[in-house]
This record gives C-alpha cells, sequence and structure tokens, in this order.
C-alpha cells in the first residue's frame, strides 16, 4: 500500500457509466482506506452541483476547477480516488497520473447507456445521449488504455466482483 505522500492506492478512470463510483466505494472498503471522487470536490468548492457548474459556469470552468480538484487530491488522498470522466482530458493531469496505480474500467455503449440512464442529468450528455456517450467513450479511450496500469472490464459483472478483481491485481 502506498503511504499518503506517494498518494492514492488506486486512481479509477474510465467513461461515465463505468462504475467508478461504485466499484471505487467497495474497492476502498476492501482495501481498509478512504474513498474519494473529485466530482465531489467540484461540488464542494463550487458549492452546487457539477451540471449547474457546466450550465452556469461552462465546461471550460468546470475543467479548471477538476484539474485542481485532481491535482490536490493527487497529492493528499491516500486512498481509493475517483475521477471524473473527462479529467483525462487536462494535459498536466494526465502528466499527474504517469506512474500511479491507474485501473481503467472499461465499460461497452449498451452498458454503459444502461448505467447512466438516457435521462440523465449528465450535462455533456444533454442533446442525443447514446450519440454523445458513443462520441465520448470513442475520442477518451485511447487516453484512458494509455494511462492505465490495470484495466479491468465491468460489462454484466456484479461490482463487487469487479472491486475484487482490481484488488487483487494492486
Amino acid at each position: 500500500m502506498q503511504s499518503a505522500s506517494q498518494g492514492p492506492a488506486a486512481v479509477l478512470i474510465g467513461p461515465p457509466g463505468s462504475g467508478k463510483s461504485t466499484v471505487g466505494r467497495l474497492l476502498a472498503e476492501r482495501l481498509g482506506v478512504p474513498f474519494r471522487d473529485t466530482d465531489g470536490d467540484v461540488e464542494a468548492v463550487a458549492g452546487k452541483p457539477v451540471s449547474d457548474v457546466f450550465v452556469e459556469d461552462g465546461e471550460a470552468r468546470f475543467r479548471e476547477l477538476e484539474a485542481e480538484a485532481v491535482r490536490t487530491a493527487l497529492d493528499t488522498h491516500e486512498g481509493v480516488l475517483s475521477l471524473g470522466g473527462g479529467a483525462i482530458l487536462h494535459e498536466a493531469t494526465r502528466d499527474l497520473l504517469a506512474g500511479r496505480r491507474v485501473v481503467y474500467l472499461q465499460v461497452g455503449l449498451d452498458q454503459a447507456v444502461k448505467r447512466v440512464g438516457l435521462a440523465s442529468a449528465r450535462p455533456l450528455l444533454v442533446l442525443n445521449p447514446r450519440s454523445q456517450l458513443r462520441r465520448l467513450m470513442e475520442e477518451r479511450r485511447p487516453i484512458y488504455e494509455r494511462l492505465a496500469a490495470i484495466t479491468v472490464a465491468t460489462d454484466d459483472r456484479d461490482p463487487a466482483d469487479v472491486a475484487s478483481e482490481i484488488a487483487a491485481a494492486l
């Protein structure tokens, strides 16, 4: 297990619906460490939900807040850290993830759609959510794959089984 000075025990990345929050909580419990989600950190700083930050302040402002939240969490959090699906788009964030225990939770489009729901309040999926989700997944997949030290498929799997596989791989 890494110490606090070495950063998180595991950093979960993946598209919306991959299970980062659900699996992250289970993994943290299994490892006996705290769980942290950078979307929650953004909401705490902004004083409003992520969806409101997008609508009221714009995606650029959200990405600034997100990059700062990730940087802070990587420096201070020793448990399991879940990043927002687009956090990896920021070059400085990608640099900060180098050499860390990054786990890519891989999910197929059909599973992601079921998990996220097409009536979701996720800001990047407002218009034609299935098409938007497909586009996001295709654009980001190469980055997720490049950053990952561990890749775990989540389709048709119980989150507890996914958490167990990650714990064993760590």
